[in-house]
This record gives C-alpha cells, sequence and structure tokens, in this order.
C-alpha cells in the first residue's frame, strides 16, 4: 500500500521493522495475493517485482530474487516452492507445479509438474513418472541451462582477469 503511494521510506522502514522480527523479508513492492501460505517463513525472501498468486505455498529460506536488471519471479495459483529452494530471475512457477527443497530454478517451471535439483529438473508430470513427457519438457527448458552456462563462462573469465 505505501510503496504504490510512493511513501517509499515508510514502506521500506516497515518491511525492515517486520524483518528484524520474523526474519522474512518481503520488499514492499512485491504483489503477494490473499491465501498464500507461508510456512516456518525464518529467511524468506521476496523481490521487489514478485509476483505470488493466491494459494501458493512457501517455506522457509525460499529466495524469489531479481538479477539485476531483470525482474522477479512469478508464482502462479496453487504453486508449491520448498524449503530452502532459489527462484532468481524473471522465471515462472506454473500453475500446481512444485519445486522441491533446496532445487534452485533457472528456467521456467510449466503447470502441474515437480522440479528438482541443481538446476532444477522436470521428475513428475501431474504426479506420475511419464519419461517421454518429461524428456519433452526438458528439451524445451535446454535453452535456460545453457544461457546460465554462458553466463557463469562469461564471469568466470571476467574474473579471472583481476
Amino acid at each position: 500500500f505505501l510503496w504504490r503511494h510512493h511513501c517509499r521510506l515508510l514502506a521500506r522502514m516497515h518491511s525492515q521493522f517486520w524483518r528484524f522480527w520474523t526474519q522474512i523479508e518481503i520488499h514492499p513492492g512485491a504483489q503477494i495475493a490473499e491465501g498464500v501460505f507461508i510456512d516456518h517463513g525464518s529467511g524468506l525472501v521476496i523481490g521487489e517485482t514478485a509476483v505470488v498468486e493466491k494459494g501458493a505455498m512457501l517455506y522457509h529460506g525460499v529466495t524469489l530474487g531479481g538479477t539485476g536488471k531483470e525482474r522477479h519471479p512469478t508464482v502462479r495459483e496453487g504453486a508449491l516452492v520448498s524449503a530452502h529452494a532459489q527462484v532468481i530471475g524473471p522465471i515462472e512457477i506454473g500453475k500446481n507445479a512444485k519445486v522441491g527443497a533446496a532445487a534452485v530454478v533457472v528456467a521456467d517451471v510449466p503447470e502441474d509438474v515437480t522440479v528438482v535439483g541443481v538446476p532444477a529438473k522436470v521428475v513428475r508430470v501431474h504426479g506420475q513418472k511419464d519419461e517421454e513427457v518429461i524428456h519433452d519438457i526438458e528439451e524445451g527448458r535446454e535453452y535456460y541451462s545453457e544461457k546460465l552456462e554462458d553466463l557463469l563462462k562469461a564471469a568466470s573469465f571476467h574474473s579471472s582477469r583481476l
């Protein structure tokens, strides 16, 4: 409310006060719908342009963060993001999707799938392990993994020159 009405300093002070008491950091510009469930929220971070739709479930240690110039993630209705999962950048977690604990999401997650691992890979579609469908989905997600690898190589190159 305060952020949207351009009371930025007061909004930040308010969010920092509650961060101190709850260990939950939610930027005042984040859009969080009614009915979002935050379980054991300690360590939860939600960035400025993140969107969390109704019925989404977020557990402790989850980060919905940005990458600087790019915007934050969108978590669609009914999605579940488990403990310590990291969703960074303009990623979309689809409706009723599940992100496993400690997963690092580097590509969009389609609706009704489960992803786990680093980087997060699809392991279930509609609750079933259908290898053919999973393979087809993962082929479409490879672009993001390759893009991340290219960025990591570039960062490594630049850091080696320091």
